[in-house]
């Protein structure tokens, strides 16, 4: 198993820079995911880690050797593609021992790891297949298993579930993430795929125009995203986000959005508040909620309900509160969609404050 440290790593394309200076630890045995919009640098950073690009500066250490300059076959790495890159005039069994015969290995341990690793990707009966005759599943799980049967101590995934429909997706998710477990293997993964990062990862590393947001474990990005691109990007429903400034009243902090107030004297925040600054106010759909009868609730908020996404085993209620759209995550049968005005309560230990200035959390 290997631990591997970015530092200082910039990448770029003439005047353009990708990224700059990138500093970023991945311990030992972690699954972590890159994550990101399309353009944001991190296939680069993955290409660059496994040597097949050159950074303009900065040093890649795998277990506190610094591989810049390394062949990728020298780096003690295996990567998987996103187009599975499989040859297609070998079969599955050729497409997994080909690197294992180029680098000279008795046929009868060739044989042996790609035995097992058949076996725990469940790909023993289509051994003697070419791809051609293959669904893109199995495509896929042929090429982990070329880069499985090599002994290697770090996995890189580029997007390796992108071409699979949702279903295949879900399934090669749980059947990625069990072999890490099993085999203890440090693994990087790209996406751009927020419930790919937060199923499978132990820690996210967020990225935008080249610039890390943040880097934390899944549910820390989901309940204290560190600004409001980390909050718009992370989740299947998007964060609420409404405006407001800081008031303080009897002593307490209050957010004053527009025709309502929210109580904050159980935000924890990192700084006093400042009354007057202008806040953007974070609250997820599931921690909004219809308010009691008659109108009460704990914010004072009355929603008009624009439409309704069922979804099955719960609803997403689009409400508008003054100009501004907010969605509920409901029960089905709470839905009422027989009222067109309605009371909202806000979950006051689950809010974000962000400032309207710098973007970040207060």
């Amino acid at each position: 198993m290997s631990e591997l440290n970015i530092v200082n790593l910039s990448k770029r394309f003439d005047n353009t820079a990708v990224f700059e200076n990138i500093n970023l630890s991945v311990r030992e045995k972690e699954f972590l995911v890159l994550l990101g919009p399309s353009g944001c640098g991190k296939s680069t950073l993955l290409n660059i880690i496994a040597g097949l690009e050159s950074p303009t500066s900065g040093r890649i250490e795998i277990d506190g050797k610094d591989v810049i300059g390394l062949e990728p076959k020298d780096r003690g790495l295996s990567m998987v593609f996103q187009s599975y890159a499989l040859y297609p005039t070998m079969t599955v069994r050729g497409n997994m021992s080909f690197g294992l015969q180029v680098a000279g290995l008795k046929r009868s341990e060739i044989e042996r790891k790609v035995e097992k690793a058949a076996t725990m990707l469940h790909l023993t009966e289509l051994l003697d297949r070419k791809p051609s005759q293959l669904s893109g599943g199995q495509r896929q799980r042929a090429a982990i298993g070329r880069a499985l049967v090599r002994d290697v101590s770090l996995f890189l995934f580029d997007e390796p579930l992108s071409n699979l429909d949702a279903k295949l997706r879900s399934q090669m998710r749980g059947e990625i993430r069990r072999l890490h477990d099993t085999l203890g293997v440090t693994s990087i993964y790209v996406t751009h795929d927020q419930v790919e990062a937060m199923t499978m990862a132990s820690s996210i590393v967020v990225l935008k125009g080249g610039v890390i947001q943040q880097h934390a474990e899944p549910q820390t990005l989901y309940d204290e995203p560190e600004n409001l691109f980390v909050a718009g990007f992370i989740g299947a429903s998007p964060m609420n986000i409404l405006k407001g400034r800081i008031a303080i009243e009897a002593g307490r902090p209050v957010a004053a959005c527009t025709g309502f107030q929210v109580d904050l004297s159980r935000y924890r925040f990192k700084a006093p508040p400042v009354a007057g600054q202008e806040i953007a106010l974070g609250v997820r759909p599931e921690n909004v909620c219809f308010g009691e009868a008659g109108g009460t609730s704990n914010t004072g908020v009355m929603a008009r309900i624009d439409y309704v996404e069922p979804l099955g085993a719960d609803t997403l209620v689009w409400t508008k509160v003054g100009d501004e759209a907010m969605s509920l995550r409901v029960d089905p049968r709470e839905a009422r969609l027989d009222r067109q005005t309605v009371p909202l309560h806000f979950d006051l230990d689950r809010l974000s404050v962000f400032s309207r200035e710098t973007e970040r959390r207060l």
